[in-house]
């Protein structure tokens, strides 16, 4: 599979790869800060077939949390584009960020523990407190 998408302002453009190794919806507190309250809708792919081709972002990590993950965003217009996580080789991509977001195709809700009332997790969809066992 290989995807494409970019920022807003269309400054940050992206493509990425080969086969999705998670699409999935999160729930944790730390997505709903980043969406603005919603679960993080998102799309793990192999970080040897992600590249930036349009622009650089900014990145930014918490300093005061273990292992945290470094999230990248545009500088102009301040979209969430890409998450990493330390020792996972994965960019996990914003479903909102893709050219064509119909790509996406949800199999698990994760961090339940978080969710909130508001959330939708869809009948059916294997849903995790934590992260699924590997």
């Amino acid at each position: 599979m290989k995807v494409a998408g970019g920022c807003y302002c269309g400054k940050v453009r992206y493509e990425a790869e080969g086969e999705p190794m998670m699409a999935a919806q999160c729930h944790c507190r730390e997505c709903q800060y980043i969406t603005g309250g919603g679960p993080n809708m998102f799309m793990a792919m192999p970080i040897a077939g992600f590249k930036y081709t349009a622009s650089e972002p900014k990145q930014f990590t918490r300093q005061d949390l273990k292992r945290a993950v470094t999230r990248e965003f545009c500088p102009e217009c301040g979209t969430h584009l890409v998450t990493k996580a330390p020792g996972l080789p994965a960019a996990i991509l914003k479903v909102g960020t893709l050219d064509d977001p119909k790509l996406f195709n949800p199999k698990v809700a994760i961090y339940t523990c978080d969710i909130q009332s508001f959330h939708h997790v869809p009948e059916g969809m294997p849903a995790f407190e934590k992260l699924p066992a590997r």
